[in-house]
């Protein structure tokens, strides 16, 4: 089968939160920002796909949605199948897809073989067809002992070797090197180029009305990201303010869509008695309260972390520790760097201590004046390299020209 126009397919793991789609999204949307010709097709199992607006050239395929349990089994989002018959289910849904779709260059997010295996029979039907197979990885995946485990188990370090072309780190190898205390090849490691973070723009649509309740004041974003795991976070928050032992800014809370429905009703009800705080429960444009922020409170989440770089902010980070260390490294290594400060949610529910950081966020230094450049090459540089192996794909599909026989 041969392409006329060149195609990517992008396959996110997103069982949980809003990180793996969003991170396929910025890159899908760069890449064809930047090749007229190309389409990307984004695998994905996440439930609120459909909320967020695609460019034209890119779309998606939404495979059955699965949930992780706390004893870290999944199950089945909203279908009555066993786990193993969902799984059977999203695995055929990939692979067809990739083979009617037919791509020149397969890219996965995070997970090597995917949920439990499922791109494997894609990956190999994909490689025998010579699509190039990109790994994608975000720049801290988990602390080395955790990772090493987990990989073992999964035989990802062997999907690594064996089935992927290149590996992009989405981060700097200067901030974390997320293979750190995984022993790789030297062929595994010839394969990693360090992208950079992904630069994140205000989208072209104007911002839903009645976003900012506070008009041209300053004030503070709080997010907690997808927020399944931002109770914590937000409940410190709110008992600063509730507090009132210091003046502080206004503060936008964003909850985020995948927080539990009691804990929104509740913190929205405390929300609504107290004159400087505003309660969202979710907007799939968070890029326009970022800019118009002058601060940023979040949990160190991949994406969150892209955006406060992007618009620069002085941020404060409350990094979650379970289920993975992955908020928790990236926090300790910005901070360490002067990106950012950061509070441990060991000190959690401590009020007098979130009330200074919050009363001391707004004069903190942006991220900067730190002094660590290139920071956000990302897009441009999977850009470069996408175009790259398309010209290749291309060259070596195109008709060798005749010579005039000799003699």
């Amino acid at each position: 089968m041969h392409n006329a126009q060149p195609r990517i397919l992008i396959y996110s793991h997103d069982t949980f939160g809003l990180g793996h789609l969003r991170r396929c999204r910025a890159i899908a949307h760069a890449m064809v920002g930047a090749m007229s010709r190309l389409s990307i097709i984004i695998l994905s199992g996440s439930p609120i796909i459909g909320s967020f607006d695609f460019r034209a050239r890119v779309d998606f395929v939404r495979v059955p949605g699965v949930i992780k349990l706390h004893n870290g089994a999944y199950t089945s989002r909203s279908l009555s199948l066993d786990i193993d018959h969902l799984l059977e289910l999203r695995g055929s849904i990939i692979k067809h897809t990739a083979d009617v779709f037919d791509p020149d260059i397969f890219l996965v997010d995070k997970e090597p073989l995917g949920l439990r295996g499922e791109v494997e029979p894609t990956l190999k039907m994909l490689r025998d067809r010579g699509t190039r197979l990109v790994m994608g990885l975000r720049d801290v995946m988990d602390d080395p002992a955790s990772l090493a485990e987990e990989w073992d188990r999964k035989n990802a370090v062997q999907a690594l070797e064996e089935l992927y072309d290149d590996i992009w780190v989405y981060g700097k190898e200067a901030i974390h090197d997320p293979l750190e205390g995984i022993t790789v090849s030297p062929a595994v490691r010839e394969k990693l180029l360090y992208t950079g973070y992904l630069e994140r723009q205000v989208p072209t649509r104007e911002a839903s009305p009645g976003e900012n309740p506070f008009g041209s004041d300053p004030f503070i974003l709080v997010t907690p990201g997808g927020g399944g795991d931002g109770r914590e976070l937000v409940d410190w928050v709110l008992r600063a303010y509730e507090a009132q032992e210091r003046p502080l800014f206004p503060a936008i809370i964003v909850l985020g869509p995948f927080m539990p429905v009691d804990e929104q009703r509740r913190f929205m009800a405390r929300a609504e008695a107290l004159r400087l705080v505003h309660v969202l429960e979710f907007t799939p444009t968070i890029e326009h309260l970022m800019a118009q922020a002058m601060a940023v409170v979040g949990m160190g989440g991949y994406n969150t972390f892209c955006e406060i770089l992007s618009f620069d902010k002085p941020t404060l980070l409350v990094p979650r520790v379970k289920p993975r260390r992955e908020q928790a490294i990236r926090a300790g290594k910005a901070a360490e760097a002067g990106l950012l400060t950061c509070l441990p949610i060991d000190a959690y529910p401590d009020v007098d201590v979130m009330v200074d950081a919050l009363a001391e966020l707004p004069d903190n230094p942006p991220p900067s004046e730190a002094g660590v450049g290139d920071l956000l090459s990302g897009l441009d540089q999977i850009n470069a390299r996408a175009e790259a192996i398309l010209a290749q794909r291309e060259l070596a599909r195109a008709p060798i020209p005749l010579t005039a026989a000799s003699g």
